[in-house]
């Protein structure tokens, strides 16, 4: 056998539409697209998901609730009453933490919360305070550091 001699199985193939060949032919004139509009030109139509300028299905959906952020960011957390049983006058980071026990996982950069009651002077580097938490350090007596995230690059902030 050879590959002149090979031919698709009996019933398998059907004939091309020959469309805009005359009424008689079934696919006249529009050629199966109907009157006018946007679908019936040629050239291709319009891509997937397209609402005619309404926003789209799949950008609308992530405003709504309970749908997961792409990229979260992951803190480890610290409350302001746990920062009360150091000794006043101490500088606190995430390394000293964990050395004395305080916190026993880093789970990334640490973010300092508000929550308890702090009545010692600190000073804390950290790479996020709430706004209470800011309030209660400084109302202790002690400043706050805010470090950058991503690099070891100090950013100071005392008030």
């Amino acid at each position: 056998m050879r590959i002149h001699e090979v031919s698709p199985k009996e019933g398998s193939t059907k004939r091309r539409r020959r469309v805009g060949r005359g009424i008689s032919a079934g696919q006249g004139a529009s050629c199966g697209f109907g009157m006018r509009g946007q679908k019936s030109r040629s050239g291709t139509g319009t891509k997937a998901g397209f609402e005619g300028g309404q926003m789209p299905l799949y950008r609308r959906i992530p405003k709504l609730k309970h749908f997961p952020l792409v990229n979260p960011k992951y803190y480890t957390i610290i409350n302001v009453g746990q920062l009360d049983a150091l000794n006043p006058n101490t500088e606190v980071t995430l390394e000293s933490l964990m050395e004395l026990g305080i916190i026993t996982s880093n789970d990334g950069p640490m973010k300092v919360l508000g929550h308890g009651t702090l009545n010692k002077a600190l000073t804390i580097k950290a790479a996020a305070f709430t706004k209470s938490a800011k309030e209660k350090i400084e109302s202790a007596g002690g400043s706050w550091e805010e470090l950058s995230r991503n690099s070891t690059q100090n950013t100071e902030k005392d008030e």
